[in-house]
């Protein structure tokens, strides 16, 4: 019972900072969160999956709200966007254990691919401008904050064992 509520509560806190930070990001730098090549800060959030299943859940409402909440979403960022970081946090999860040099490279780049598809294929429905082109906007966006924001993030929390000991038990 307590590591059902532990999970939940990591995973509630989760889609809280993603929507949060994502809005704010969107508040202090219009448009940077939700263009075709977007920075999206808090995806960075997504290597939590590495160290903790209930990211899959938190990331994933987080970006369900964030695009449901948002005025200038269009009509299927919610359940698109959503799917794209559920399959991504989901891979991620399952890859954490796939590391080059310490690193998990595979994994950091999923988030780029099932957005490059997912949302490449929805802004190219309701945007124009041709698939690929608009696959290779979202997934320049997302290997740019994974690799680097990401990155520095789950070093961090290696480094310091931070992601053993927070999500100990989870």
């Amino acid at each position: 019972m307590k590591s059902s509520v532990r999970y939940m509560a990591y995973g509630a806190l989760i889609a809280a900072m993603y929507a949060a930070l994502t809005h704010l990001q969107n508040i202090l730098l219009p448009g940077s969160a939700t263009w075709a090549i977007q920075f999206r800060a808090s995806e960075a959030l997504c290597v939590l999956a590495f160290f903790t299943p209930a990211a899959i859940p938190g990331l994933t409402v987080g970006c369900f709200l964030f695009n449901l909440t948002f005025a200038g979403a269009l009509p299927l960022d919610a359940p698109i966007g959503s799917l794209a970081t559920l399959l991504a946090a989901w891979g991620m999860y399952l890859a954490r254990g796939l590391t080059v040099k310490g690193l998990p490279l595979l994994g950091l780049c999923l988030p780029a691919l099932t957005n490059a598809v997912l949302v490449g294929w929805e802004l190219t429905a309701y945007v124009g401008g041709g698939f690929w082109m608009n696959a290779a906007y979202v997934a320049i966006g997302e290997g740019a904050v994974l690799l680097t924001l990401g990155g520095l993030l789950y070093a961090v929390l290696k480094k310091h064992r931070l992601g053993e000991r927070i999500f100990a038990e989870s």
